[in-house]
Protein backbone atom coordinates (compact mmCIF):
# COMPACT_ATOMS: atom_id res chain seq x y z
CA UNK A 1 0.00 0.00 0.00
CA UNK A 2 1.36 3.29 -0.82
CA UNK A 3 2.37 5.28 1.69
CA UNK A 4 0.10 8.74 2.20
CA UNK A 5 1.99 12.08 2.30
CA UNK A 6 1.87 14.27 5.58
CA UNK A 7 0.20 17.43 4.28
CA UNK A 8 1.91 20.17 6.52
CA UNK A 9 0.29 23.04 7.77
CA UNK A 10 1.09 26.82 7.00
CA UNK A 11 2.62 27.97 10.32
CA UNK A 12 3.82 31.56 11.18
CA UNK A 13 5.79 32.64 14.05
CA UNK A 14 8.64 32.73 16.42
CA UNK A 15 8.82 29.55 19.03
CA UNK A 16 11.62 29.90 21.68
CA UNK A 17 12.78 26.14 22.59
CA UNK A 18 14.68 25.74 25.23
CA UNK A 19 16.97 23.40 23.91
CA UNK A 20 17.71 19.78 25.75
CA UNK A 21 21.73 18.70 25.96
CA UNK A 22 22.65 15.92 23.64
CA UNK A 23 20.39 17.01 20.73
CA UNK A 24 21.83 18.85 17.67
CA UNK A 25 20.32 22.25 16.94
CA UNK A 26 19.06 21.03 13.70
CA UNK A 27 17.76 17.65 15.33
CA UNK A 28 15.71 19.74 17.75
CA UNK A 29 14.29 21.74 15.29
CA UNK A 30 13.17 18.67 12.68
CA UNK A 31 11.19 17.40 15.76
CA UNK A 32 9.64 20.76 16.93
CA UNK A 33 8.81 21.18 12.94
CA UNK A 34 6.81 17.61 13.00
CA UNK A 35 4.88 18.36 16.05
CA UNK A 36 3.85 21.65 14.78
CA UNK A 37 3.43 20.09 11.33
CA UNK A 38 4.82 22.81 9.90
CA UNK A 39 5.40 23.91 5.66
CA UNK A 40 8.59 25.87 6.64
CA UNK A 41 10.95 26.12 9.57
CA UNK A 42 14.42 27.19 10.61
CA UNK A 43 16.71 27.75 13.54
CA UNK A 44 18.78 30.93 14.09
CA UNK A 45 22.12 29.65 15.10
CA UNK A 46 23.51 26.59 16.57
CA UNK A 47 23.94 25.35 19.75
CA UNK A 48 26.33 22.41 20.64
CA UNK A 49 24.60 19.27 21.49
CA UNK A 50 26.03 19.63 24.70
CA UNK A 51 24.42 23.10 25.35
CA UNK A 52 20.87 23.74 26.27
CA UNK A 53 18.94 26.95 26.54
CA UNK A 54 17.48 29.43 24.04
CA UNK A 55 16.98 28.62 20.53
CA UNK A 56 14.31 30.10 18.45
CA UNK A 57 13.08 28.70 16.08
CA UNK A 58 11.07 30.64 12.74
CA UNK A 59 8.34 29.39 11.07
CA UNK A 60 6.82 30.22 8.11
CA UNK A 61 6.96 33.85 7.36
CA UNK A 62 9.69 34.39 10.21
CA UNK A 63 12.34 32.97 8.53
CA UNK A 64 12.58 35.78 6.61
CA UNK A 65 13.65 37.58 9.76
CA UNK A 66 16.24 35.03 10.91
CA UNK A 67 19.03 36.73 9.65
CA UNK A 68 18.26 39.55 12.55
CA UNK A 69 18.57 36.62 15.02
CA UNK A 70 21.77 35.07 13.68
CA UNK A 71 23.30 38.47 14.10
CA UNK A 72 22.33 39.40 17.50
CA UNK A 73 24.04 39.06 20.35
CA UNK A 74 23.63 36.30 22.60
CA UNK A 75 24.15 35.74 26.70
CA UNK A 76 25.14 32.37 28.52
CA UNK A 77 25.72 30.58 31.70
CA UNK A 78 28.80 28.35 31.78
CA UNK A 79 30.92 25.89 33.97
CA UNK A 80 34.56 26.01 32.93
CA UNK A 81 36.51 23.51 34.69
CA UNK A 82 40.40 24.14 35.26
CA UNK A 83 43.13 21.77 34.74
CA UNK A 84 41.38 19.39 32.27
CA UNK A 85 41.74 20.21 28.27
CA UNK A 86 40.15 18.50 25.63
CA UNK A 87 40.19 17.31 22.42
CA UNK A 88 36.70 19.59 21.77
CA UNK A 89 36.70 21.95 24.36
CA UNK A 90 33.95 20.51 25.87
CA UNK A 91 33.35 17.78 28.37
CA UNK A 92 31.96 15.60 25.27
CA UNK A 93 35.85 15.15 23.94
CA UNK A 94 38.68 12.96 24.80
CA UNK A 95 41.05 14.25 27.42
CA UNK A 96 44.24 15.71 26.17
CA UNK A 97 45.67 17.04 29.42
CA UNK A 98 45.34 17.37 33.16
CA UNK A 99 47.32 20.37 35.00
CA UNK A 100 47.49 21.33 38.81
CA UNK A 101 45.16 24.10 39.48
CA UNK A 102 46.81 26.95 41.41
CA UNK A 103 44.50 30.13 40.44
CA UNK A 104 43.70 32.43 43.02
CA UNK A 105 40.88 35.08 43.30
CA UNK A 106 42.83 38.10 42.24
CA UNK A 107 44.54 35.90 39.27
CA UNK A 108 41.33 34.59 38.32
CA UNK A 109 39.87 38.38 38.39
CA UNK A 110 42.73 39.68 36.38
CA UNK A 111 42.85 37.23 33.78
CA UNK A 112 38.87 37.82 32.90
CA UNK A 113 39.50 41.37 32.27
CA UNK A 114 42.01 40.80 29.89
CA UNK A 115 38.45 39.16 27.96
CA UNK A 116 35.94 41.85 28.12
CA UNK A 117 35.92 44.13 25.50
CA UNK A 118 36.74 44.33 21.80
CA UNK A 119 39.51 41.03 21.10
CA UNK A 120 40.36 38.27 18.52
CA UNK A 121 39.10 35.19 18.81
CA UNK A 122 39.96 31.89 16.56
CA UNK A 123 37.30 29.53 16.03
CA UNK A 124 38.15 26.05 17.15
CA UNK A 125 38.46 23.27 14.56
CA UNK A 126 35.30 21.16 16.07
CA UNK A 127 32.99 23.88 14.44
CA UNK A 128 30.33 23.99 11.63
CA UNK A 129 32.69 26.44 10.48
CA UNK A 130 33.54 25.19 6.13
CA UNK A 131 36.96 24.90 4.39
CA UNK A 132 36.70 24.10 1.03
CA UNK A 133 33.04 23.12 1.26
CA UNK A 134 33.59 20.61 4.34
CA UNK A 135 32.80 21.71 8.14
CA UNK A 136 36.11 22.07 10.34
CA UNK A 137 34.71 19.38 12.58
CA UNK A 138 34.72 16.52 9.48
CA UNK A 139 38.53 17.64 9.62
CA UNK A 140 39.07 17.51 12.71
CA UNK A 141 37.70 14.58 13.11
CA UNK A 142 39.80 12.89 10.43
CA UNK A 143 43.04 14.32 12.34
CA UNK A 144 43.60 17.39 10.25
CA UNK A 145 44.15 20.76 11.77
CA UNK A 146 44.11 23.98 8.82
CA UNK A 147 44.68 27.46 10.09
CA UNK A 148 41.60 29.44 11.04
CA UNK A 149 41.61 33.24 10.93
CA UNK A 150 40.72 35.33 14.01
CA UNK A 151 37.91 37.11 14.13
CA UNK A 152 36.57 40.28 16.19
CA UNK A 153 34.23 39.67 18.78
CA UNK A 154 33.43 41.59 21.83
CA UNK A 155 32.79 40.29 25.35
CA UNK A 156 30.55 42.71 26.79
CA UNK A 157 30.02 40.90 30.31
CA UNK A 158 32.38 38.12 31.56
CA UNK A 159 31.45 37.58 35.25
CA UNK A 160 31.86 34.63 38.23
CA UNK A 161 28.59 33.39 39.36
CA UNK A 162 30.23 31.12 41.59
CA UNK A 163 33.49 28.66 42.24
CA UNK A 164 33.73 25.34 43.70
CA UNK A 165 37.04 23.70 43.90
CA UNK A 166 38.22 24.05 40.49
CA UNK A 167 34.97 24.59 38.64
CA UNK A 168 34.22 28.38 37.42
CA UNK A 169 30.61 29.14 36.95
CA UNK A 170 30.76 32.43 34.58
CA UNK A 171 27.87 34.51 32.92
CA UNK A 172 28.75 35.47 29.49
CA UNK A 173 27.00 38.03 26.98
CA UNK A 174 28.87 38.64 23.73
CA UNK A 175 28.36 39.18 20.16
CA UNK A 176 27.28 36.76 17.23
CA UNK A 177 29.99 34.78 16.57
CA UNK A 178 31.67 34.31 19.83
CA UNK A 179 32.53 30.66 20.80
CA UNK A 180 32.49 30.23 24.42
CA UNK A 181 34.63 26.67 24.03
CA UNK A 182 37.22 28.98 22.84
CA UNK A 183 36.59 31.13 25.27
CA UNK A 184 36.94 28.31 28.15
CA UNK A 185 40.41 27.25 26.55
CA UNK A 186 42.11 30.82 26.36
CA UNK A 187 41.10 31.61 29.61
CA UNK A 188 42.67 28.24 30.86
CA UNK A 189 45.63 28.85 29.02
CA UNK A 190 46.28 32.23 30.28
CA UNK A 191 45.51 30.69 33.52
CA UNK A 192 48.54 28.48 33.20
CA UNK A 193 46.36 25.26 34.12
CA UNK A 194 44.68 24.28 31.04
CA UNK A 195 40.26 24.37 31.19
CA UNK A 196 37.53 23.21 29.53
CA UNK A 197 33.48 23.80 29.07
CA UNK A 198 31.97 21.54 31.54
CA UNK A 199 28.44 22.51 30.78
CA UNK A 200 26.88 25.64 28.79
CA UNK A 201 23.46 27.09 29.12
CA UNK A 202 22.33 29.39 26.74
CA UNK A 203 20.19 32.45 28.53
CA UNK A 204 19.56 35.07 26.24
CA UNK A 205 19.44 35.32 21.75
CA UNK A 206 18.74 38.83 21.07
CA UNK A 207 15.19 39.88 22.76
CA UNK A 208 14.54 36.15 23.63
CA UNK A 209 15.45 35.12 26.91
CA UNK A 210 14.58 31.65 28.95
CA UNK A 211 11.46 33.29 30.43
CA UNK A 212 9.31 32.34 27.27
CA UNK A 213 11.30 29.48 26.45
CA UNK A 214 9.37 26.14 25.95
CA UNK A 215 11.03 22.68 26.72
CA UNK A 216 10.70 20.27 24.14
CA UNK A 217 9.22 17.46 26.81
CA UNK A 218 6.21 19.75 27.36
CA UNK A 219 5.61 20.74 23.77
CA UNK A 220 5.73 16.44 23.05
CA UNK A 221 3.31 15.91 25.88
CA UNK A 222 0.74 18.80 24.45
CA UNK A 223 0.98 17.47 21.44
CA UNK A 224 0.03 14.10 22.86
CA UNK A 225 -2.81 15.58 24.48
CA UNK A 226 -3.97 18.28 21.53
CA UNK A 227 -1.95 17.66 18.72
CA UNK A 228 -0.20 20.21 16.52
CA UNK A 229 -2.78 23.27 16.82
CA UNK A 230 -2.60 23.11 20.40
CA UNK A 231 1.23 24.39 20.45
CA UNK A 232 0.35 27.16 18.54
CA UNK A 233 -0.32 29.66 21.57
CA UNK A 234 3.46 29.28 22.27
CA UNK A 235 3.94 31.01 19.27
CA UNK A 236 5.49 34.56 19.03
CA UNK A 237 4.85 36.77 16.63
CA UNK A 238 6.84 36.77 13.51
CA UNK A 239 8.60 40.28 14.13
CA UNK A 240 8.69 39.79 17.65
CA UNK A 241 12.57 39.23 17.02
CA UNK A 242 12.59 43.29 15.60
CA UNK A 243 10.14 44.59 18.09
CA UNK A 244 12.84 46.78 18.92
CA UNK A 245 13.18 48.57 15.55
CA UNK A 246 11.16 51.66 14.94
CA UNK A 247 7.60 51.43 13.67
CA UNK A 248 5.99 52.82 10.83
CA UNK A 249 2.24 52.68 10.18
CA UNK A 250 1.27 53.35 6.47
CA UNK A 251 -2.22 54.03 5.04
CA UNK A 252 -4.02 51.67 3.18
CA UNK A 253 -3.07 53.41 0.09
CA UNK A 254 0.52 53.53 1.08
CA UNK A 255 0.33 50.18 2.10
CA UNK A 256 -0.86 48.87 -1.69
CA UNK A 257 2.26 49.99 -3.37
CA UNK A 258 4.62 49.53 -1.04
CA UNK A 259 3.56 45.59 -0.89
CA UNK A 260 3.82 45.97 -4.51
CA UNK A 261 7.44 46.80 -4.66
CA UNK A 262 7.38 50.40 -4.92
CA UNK A 263 9.17 52.78 -2.49
CA UNK A 264 6.77 55.60 -1.05
CA UNK A 265 6.57 58.93 0.98
CA UNK A 266 5.93 57.69 4.26
CA UNK A 267 6.23 61.08 6.16
CA UNK A 268 7.22 60.68 9.99
CA UNK A 269 9.95 57.99 9.22
CA UNK A 270 13.46 57.57 10.34
CA UNK A 271 15.87 59.10 8.56
CA UNK A 272 18.31 55.94 8.33
CA UNK A 273 18.07 52.64 9.48
CA UNK A 274 15.77 49.39 8.80
CA UNK A 275 12.04 49.82 9.98
CA UNK A 276 9.10 47.76 11.16
CA UNK A 277 6.06 48.50 8.96
CA UNK A 278 2.47 48.12 9.76
CA UNK A 279 -0.42 48.77 7.26
CA UNK A 280 -3.45 50.12 8.50
CA UNK A 281 -4.97 47.73 10.60
CA UNK A 282 -1.83 47.34 12.29
CA UNK A 283 -0.84 44.15 10.51
CA UNK A 284 2.96 43.53 10.05
CA UNK A 285 3.92 43.35 6.56
CA UNK A 286 7.55 43.74 6.06
CA UNK A 287 10.67 45.53 7.21
CA UNK A 288 11.30 48.54 5.14
CA UNK A 289 14.21 50.99 4.51
CA UNK A 290 14.61 54.81 3.79
CA UNK A 291 16.29 55.02 0.29
CA UNK A 292 18.53 58.51 -1.05
CA UNK A 293 15.14 60.35 -2.06
CA UNK A 294 13.52 60.17 1.15
CA UNK A 295 11.08 57.62 0.28
CA UNK A 296 10.75 54.11 2.31
CA UNK A 297 11.87 51.22 0.30
CA UNK A 298 11.01 47.42 0.78
CA UNK A 299 13.20 45.25 1.87
CA UNK A 300 11.49 42.37 3.09
CA UNK A 301 8.04 41.85 2.74
CA UNK A 302 5.69 39.07 4.38
CA UNK A 303 2.36 37.19 2.57
CA UNK A 304 -1.18 38.66 3.73
CA UNK A 305 -2.47 35.60 5.85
Amino acid sequence: MAQVKRIRRTVNGVLVLDKPRGLTSNAALQKVRWLFNAEKAGHTGSLDPLATGVLPLCFGEATKFSQYLLESDKAYETVVQLGVTTLTGDAEGEVTGRYPVEVSAGQLDEVLQRFRGDLLQVPPMYSALKRDGQPLYKLARNGEVVEREARPVTISRLEVLERTGDQIRLAVACSKGTYIRTLAEDIGQALGCGAHVAALQRTQAGPFGLQPAIALERLEQLHAEGGAEALDAFLQPVDSAIEHWPLLKLSEHTAYYWLHGQPVWAPGAPKTGLIRVQDQQGRFIGVGEMDDDGRLAPRRLIRSE
